[in-house]
């Protein structure tokens, strides 16, 4: 896969079918989208899928935007998924400000040679987000593409999309976010060297700390596994707890400690993906590190059943 970054000055001069979107999440709706643009591949496009950064949402925002996929996140999925070109778009006031005509014969045909454009009936571009499906159709024929509208994917009469799946993920509830988003939610980062109570009450555990952008779910303790990068294959069964250690720690950092059962490789300073499953409690400010380690150990205990129930 090529990855075009950085820069509004590029020409695709291979025959395109592309896909334009924010893509937070790739959820459910979002692959059926990639199934559609990979059809196109096997007739003979390139496939290519266009997406702003940042994403105009957080451009205007005030406040930190906190997203489900983080660029380099989106990466591994495009890559897997045998896209062939990931186009990264500066989003700044100029290209906020670009009429819609002006992005579709600008960007769309001459930069990406688009013959086929694969959109969802949302889809939105140019000035103010003016930009449709129907002037996607109106503009085809003197442009030269066709265009695809890929109809919404919904579960019990709502309708799949990033801000659904953001919802629940706040909300904590991992099992019908893994449900919109085909596979759990992941929380990804380098092992770090955390204060190591853990290793010392016999209970040792791996940190990470995730990206600033990323969202992460409420406070807690939560069933999950793992996967090391080349050996995404294997799920290790795990449990993680996702807050910042009050009973031990008060730097209030959000972080990520997960205890991986039956593993004792040493993976400091690898990068750890982790997949949560589960909520099983908030997050608890106890008395000691005795009572502490009873509760870790009482989670450790019901989450090794948990996962032989599974």
């Amino acid at each position: 896969m090529k990855i075009i970054e950085n820069t509004t000055e590029f020409y695709i001069e291979e025959k395109t079918a592309a896909a334009i979107g924010k893509f937070d999440g790739f959820h459910r709706g979002h692959q059926k989208l990639l199934g559609q643009l990979r059809q196109q591949q096997e007739m003979g496009l390139k496939s290519v899928i266009f997406t702003f950064v940042p994403s105009p949402a957080a451009f205007f925002s005030k406040s930190p935007v906190r997203e489900l996929s983080t660029i380099e996140e989106k990466r591994r999925i495009f890559e897997k998924a045998g896209v062939d070109y990931l186009i990264e778009y500066p989003f700044y006031q100029e290209i906020a400000d670009m009429e819609p005509e002006v992005f579709v014969k600008e960007v769309l045909v001459d930069r990406l040679c688009a013959k086929c454009v694969v959109a969802g009936e949302d889809v939105s571009f140019g000035k103010k987000g003016a930009g449709n499906y129907q002037l996607l159709q109106k503009l085809a024929p003197d442009c030269g593409y066709q265009v695809l509208l890929i109809e919404k994917v919904s579960y019990k009469g709502q309708e799949v999309s990033s801000s659904y799946v953001r919802e629940e993920v706040r909300k904590g509830n991992m099992e019908l976010a893994a449900h919109l988003l085909g596979t759990p939610y992941q929380v990804g980062g380098e092992i770090i060297h955390g204060r190591q109570l853990g290793r010392t009450i016999g209970m040792p555990t791996v940190n990470l700390l995730p990206p600033s952008e990323k969202l992460l779910p409420p406070k807690g303790v939560y069933y999950s596994y793992v996967s090391l990068p080349g050996r995404e294959e294997i799920k290790h069964p795990s449990i993680t707890n996702i807050g910042t250690k009050p009973t031990v720690d008060n730097r209030c950092v959000m972080g990520v400690e997960t205890y991986i059962y039956d593993f004792d490789e040493d993976v400091y300073g690898e990068e750890l993906e982790v997949y949560l499953l589960k909520f099983k409690r908030p997050e608890m400010c106890f008395d000691g590190v005795d009572a502490l380690k009873r509760q870790m150990a009482k989670d450790i205990e019901e989450g090794k059943i948990w996962h032989l129930c599974r």
